[in-house]
């Protein structure tokens, strides 16, 4: 067995390896999805109701706030950025907030928010952003067929979320300057429905951001899934009076992605402890044997079990005990 000398070397030296893998990606001069202009949003500000009426009004104006950025960045000439927006500017659409600059945010509805008695809001990992939003669209819809009636989900690209591959992705930054604003969202959420269950539902490095995030939020369960690492030890590192759950597809890459943590003096790199893992000490639901994009796809067993524990259902699971292959919820 290495000496632990030996192992903080090992440690360091994979962790230098990842941060070189994605640093050598050619991206610079590249155009990136931020560089799109577009103009400030008309609508600002929390949404003090969510009565019918008062929705119906939020839709149409964000609406109308989408349809301006898609104004402008087809004058900028993104075709690619314009049809993205055309689309999420579709009637039926419904944006509680919409700001299409700086790479872009927004909060789709999917379910009748006024009278859910469980809402989940849905936080997207690295890669998902106006140009590639279908993706967090597809989940959120699936998660609340899956969920059905007295249920809402709110798919929150509340954050500027790192490129899949870059240095950004393996470390901390973007996730801290994400907590407030999640920390706000679901405040807001909470103060129109006291009495609604709320779960937050963690996707890769969404999981980062909700840790961040878990301190005093009031939610009954965080999910974590494709989860990289949290940046903490343990779930109760979070300091959360949320149930903790983490689940791993058996075909998931982020699997195979060294779960340490390098602190420099400037940021950390690495998430750390594996949330599946039973030093971490999350609840595990069954994930099936997907890859890193399947949790949510219809029908599915990782889909199944997020929609129990969002519902209230899910059986009472023990922290980790058995490895990925052998979990079940």
């Amino acid at each position: 067995m290495p000496s632990p000398p030996r192992v903080s070397r090992l440690r360091r030296g994979l962790l230098a390896a990842l941060v070189t893998a994605s640093v050598a990606v050619p991206v610079a001069g590249a155009a990136g999805p931020a560089d799109v202009p577009a103009p400030a949003p008309a609508v600002r500000g929390p949404l003090r109701s969510a009565v019918p009426e008062a929705l119906a009004e939020r839709y149409a104006a964000t609406r109308a706030d989408i349809r301006a950025a898609e104004r402008t960045a087809a004058g900028h000439g993104d075709r690619g950025r314009a049809a993205a927006l055309h689309t999420m500017a579709e009637p039926g659409r419904r944006f509680l907030f919409f700001d299409g600059r700086d790479g872009g945010r927004g909060a789709e509805v999917f379910g009748d928010l006024a009278h859910a008695q469980r809402i989940a809001v849905l936080v997207p990992g690295a890669g998902i952003g106006l140009d590639h939003y279908a993706r967090l669209r597809d989940g959120g819809a699936a998660l609340q067929g899956e969920l059905g009636d007295g249920s809402a989900v709110v798919a929150w690209l509340g954050y500027r979320t790192p490129a899949t591959v870059g240095p950004a992705a393996l470390t901390p930054g973007r996730a801290a300057e994400a907590a407030p604003a999640l920390r706000d969202f679901v405040g807001e959420l909470r103060a129109l429905g006291p009495g609604v269950r709320t779960t937050l539902v963690c996707h890769s490095y969404g999981s980062v951001v909700c840790a961040r995030s878990a301190h005093g939020l009031p939610v009954e369960d965080i999910v974590l899934y494709g989860s990289p690492g949290t940046g903490y030890r343990t779930a109760a590192d979070l300091r959360t009076t949320a149930t903790v759950w983490a689940g791993r597809g058996g075909d998931d890459w982020i699997g195979g992605v060294p779960h340490l943590r390098l602190r420099l003096p400037f940021t950390d790199i690495g998430f750390g402890t594996d949330p599946v893992s039973p030093a971490f000490g999350a609840r595990i639901f069954a994930a099936g044997d997907g890859g890193h994009s399947d949790y949510l796809k219809p029908g599915s067993v990782p889909l199944k079990s997020i929609a129990g524990i969002v519902a209230g259902t899910a059986p009472a699971a023990s922290p980790a005990m058995a490895r990925p292959g052998e979990r079940h919820a």
